[in-house]
């Protein structure tokens, strides 16, 4: 490794948040200040470099060290391609579905990258991890104190928002001991109501602050059906400059704190405090509501078909 000065990030998130589309135009951005990039990717999806790569092949380390028998027998050249804005790029890739630990290849990838010198010459070593399943694999980068900083990206949406916090709970899990920290949320908008001031509000209480939230923009999946940065695609275009002020937020980033995860309970208060979970007696009334409904409309459906068959008269008024 180098004289100590790289900073090594990772993007944690639930699956489909958009962490890797995110963390790809936030460094490209980067990039395009000047900072040198290595992106080690540590999903099996092996995504997290198709955008800065135009989706070019890459052999991850796992699958050729398959290949070759052993790990010692590949060539740095063979698995670091270089992309958009001079961005390295490293794919750690991971078993077939069911069989082996998808983790294995961070670990592996990692020990190879370091002890062949990857890390050389560069600012910054991102890595882009799979946040919903918080094995030794996966936690692998907070755990061994790769990653010093964390950004995890969330929305508005419950499931995200739960994903977040059991990163931050993984966070603080070795932060005493490998010394990382969280650098902040990345909220990728949703549209979901307050979700702003929602993010901004778990991220106090995880003992941390929302680093920049990024709205949504169609803008984006354009990009991606052409397998680019928003950077690459439309560097003129507002949501560039969203990826732009991200960039800059993490580059000058200095508050690194060690997370204070919350209970399921006090988070479900926050979705209810927010209206985006029902508290159990509003629930209650609400089906309570309903079933007084549905047994009003059985009980006219019911009249109605007696009528019907003759088996009621209806006596009008004199």
């Amino acid at each position: 490794m180098s004289d100590g000065k790289i900073r090594q990030i990772a993007f944690y998130g639930k699956g489909g948040i958009g962490k890797s589309t995110t963390s790809q135009n936030t460094l490209a951005s980067m990039a395009e200040k000047g900072q040198r990039i290595l992106i080690v990717g540590c999903d099996p999806k092996a995504d997290s470099t198709r955008l800065i790569l135009h989706c070019k092949a890459q052999t991850t380390v796992l699958h050729l060290a398959a290949e070759r028998g052993a790990v010692e027998d590949i060539e740095l050249e063979e698995v670091v391609i270089t992309g958009f804005r001079d961005i390295r790029c490293v794919e750690s890739g991971g078993p077939e579905p069911g069989v082996g630990c998808a983790g294995r290849g961070i670990i592996t990838a990692i020990n190879f990258l370091e002890e062949n010198g990857a890390y050389s010459d560069v600012d910054f070593v991102s890595y882009d991890v799979l946040g919903d399943v918080v094995c030794g694999g996966f936690a692998m980068p907070i755990r061994e104190g790769k990653a010093q900083e964390i950004y995890i990206v969330t929305s508005g949406e419950m499931m995200a928002m739960f994903a977040a916090n059991n990163i931050a709970r993984g966070v603080l899990k070795y932060a005493h001991t490998g010394g990382v920290r969280l650098g902040g949320l990345i909220c990728n908008s949703r549209q979901t109501d307050r979700e702003d001031e929602l993010i901004s509000t778990l991220a106090a209480r995880l003992n941390t602050h929302m680093i920049h939230f990024v709205p949504r923009d169609n803008i984006v999946q354009h990009a991606e059906l052409r397998r680019m940065t928003v950077n690459e695609y439309a560097p003129d275009s507002k949501q560039a400059n969203e990826y732009r002020t991200l960039a800059d937020k993490i580059i000058n980033n200095t508050t690194l704190t060690v997370p204070t995860p919350i209970e399921m309970d006090e988070l479900e208060d926050l979705l209810i405090e927010f209206g985006i979970l029902e508290s159990e007696e509003n629930a209650a009334k609400m089906i309570s509501q309903a079933d007084a409904a549905k047994k009003l409309e059985d009980v006219q459906g019911e009249a109605l078909e007696a009528v019907k068959k003759g088996n009621v008269e209806i006596v009008s008024g004199s």
